[in-house]
């Protein structure tokens, strides 16, 4: 049994995650304002499955309380890059989008 910090390695901060969890938060149309559950996003070891992302997550977040209702995973292969003439290659990276309860929350609203 891995330990629940080397299956979820670290929380994914961008533009896109951010816009997941604020969408419990909008009401701008009928659509977007079922979106009730909060959501998201980390980077996962590559081998972890879905049920392992599950209770790594609760456990973690255990002192919140949170109860993880789906999980979706999305693998990124690594990329050929090109950096001042050198040829290298980006690593390969899981992330998962983790669906919450309604109402529970792992962090204060931004």
């Amino acid at each position: 049994m891995k330990n629940p910090y080397q299956i979820v390695k670290c929380r994914r901060v961008t533009e896109k995650s951010r816009v997941l969890e604020n969408l419990q938060h909008s009401n701008s149309n009928r659509c977007v304002a079922k979106c009730k559950s909060p959501k998201a996003v980390f980077e996962v070891d590559m081998s972890a499955n879905k049920a392992q992302i599950k209770q790594a997550v609760e456990s973690i977040y255990a002192e919140k309380n949170v109860k993880v209702v789906a999980v979706n995973t999305i693998s990124i292969p690594s990329k050929r890059r090109r950096v001042r003439g050198h040829v290298g290659m980006t690593s390969a990276i899981k992330k998962a989008v983790v669906t919450f309860r309604p109402g529970d929350a792992i962090e204060s609203q931004v």
